[in-house]
């Protein structure tokens, strides 16, 4: 098993104190923690990508080409780079230049997002989201592999003998599938024989597994080894604590008032995926995603979940209102005590030596054993 830390770099106030954190510090934060997952030796860092509502994250690419300096072995990556918003031979330049900056460590989680507010401020219409996705895709790759592109499409301008710079470190970078709620990002990602990043935050797992099982059968059907079909999984968020009870208690205030507030900015709206479907802590503890609680409950529950989604990369995020010094307890308690509980357990050749299409300044496997 793999594992990644991710910060979509939500910058909300504290659900019960109302403290906001200023923008340089937060935005400082990512980098530092960056740092000290590289320490650790977890095997992935990701920055998410929003442009509306409570985020600091509008450009990833930014935030990557900083993390790029700032650590040597880590693995960078995206969760999600926006891609039905961006123009797919900016995101060719941009994503390039990080791969050559971090020497070949970069790989990317695309979608089309999970926010409905960014589709007018880019200038496009929401009802072809998906359309976007599959178009931009399919330019973007030809991009990263190909100098001297034609390209005629649907959305994007023609173009003719098209070569993007930089070129990628050493070839083109492995690209995952962002999927939340819909079977068209798994189909999409099994088409091209990529792996997908299933959410895994919001439903109950019944809801992804079905995404993840759909996407295993059409990787198949379209004449891919099962092999490639790498799956990564989110949570629900990560607390630790000495007893599960404790860390309960402690992340109650926490996690639950960012579920009301989440609820009521979304009242009305009974799409999946944009509320948590646990409203209480112990909701989310017994039958959710979240990974709360002692160390060795937290580890039970990754290897609960790996029996149903049999995945290769588990990822987790620190709610960045906790203060600052217990956020960093907390991740270095999963490296160290977590982290090896399950790998004693389960094995992927994901970024190992018996992975070709790993990232190329992974010469060397990442962190300590999968």
């Amino acid at each position: 098993m793999r594992f990644q830390v991710l910060d979509i770099v939500p910058h909300a106030p504290h659900p019960v104190t109302g403290e906001l954190l200023d923008p340089s510090t937060r935005l400082e934060r990512v980098v530092e923690t960056a740092v000290l997952a590289e320490e650790l030796g977890l095997d992935s860092f990701a920055v998410g990508e929003r442009h509306a509502g409570d985020f600091l994250s509008s450009s990833p690419t930014v935030l990557l080409g900083a993390l790029a300096q700032a650590t040597d072995r880590i693995l960078l990556s995206t969760g999600v780079t926006v891609l039905s918003l961006l123009d797919p031979v900016r995101v060719a330049e941009d994503y390039a230049t990080v791969d050559v900056l971090s020497r070949g460590r970069l790989e990317i989680v695309i979608g089309k997002g999970n926010e409905d507010k960014h589709f007018p401020l880019f200038g496009l219409d929401i009802a072809h989201q998906y359309d976007y996705l599959e178009e931009n895709y399919g330019l973007l790759r030809r991009l990263l592999r190909e100098e001297h592109v034609d390209w005629e499409g649907r959305f994007h301008a023609p173009l003719h003998d098209a070569t993007t710079l930089p070129r990628p470190f050493d070839g083109p970078f492995r690209v995952w599938h962002g999927s939340a709620t819909s079977l068209f990002a798994v189909e999409l990602a099994a088409r091209y024989g990529d792996p997908i990043f299933t959410a895994n935050a919001l439903q109950p797992r019944e809801k992804y597994q079905v995404l993840i099982d759909h996407y295993r059968e059409q990787l198949v059907a379209h004449g891919h080894d099962p092999s490639v079909g790498y799956v990564g999984s989110g949570s629900g968020g990560l607390f630790l604590a000495d007893t599960t009870e404790r860390a309960t208690d402690e992340y109650r205030a926490v996690y639950e008032g960012f579920a009301a507030r989440a609820a009521a900015r979304h009242a009305g709206d009974t799409r999946p995926g944009k509320v948590s479907s646990f409203a209480t802590i112990e909701d989310a503890v017994e039958r959710g995603p979240a990974l709360v609680g002692s160390s060795e409950r937290v580890a039970e529950k990754i290897l609960d979940y790996h029996a149903s989604y049999g995945h290769d990369v588990q990822s987790v995020s620190l709610n960045p209102v906790l203060p600052y010094q217990q956020q960093h307890d907390v991740l270095r308690r999963f490296a160290e005590e977590v982290v090896p509980l399950v790998r004693r357990e389960l094995s992927t050749t994901l970024w190992g030596p018996d992975d070709p299409g790993r990232a190329r300044g992974l010469a060397v496997p990442v962190g300590v054993p999968s």
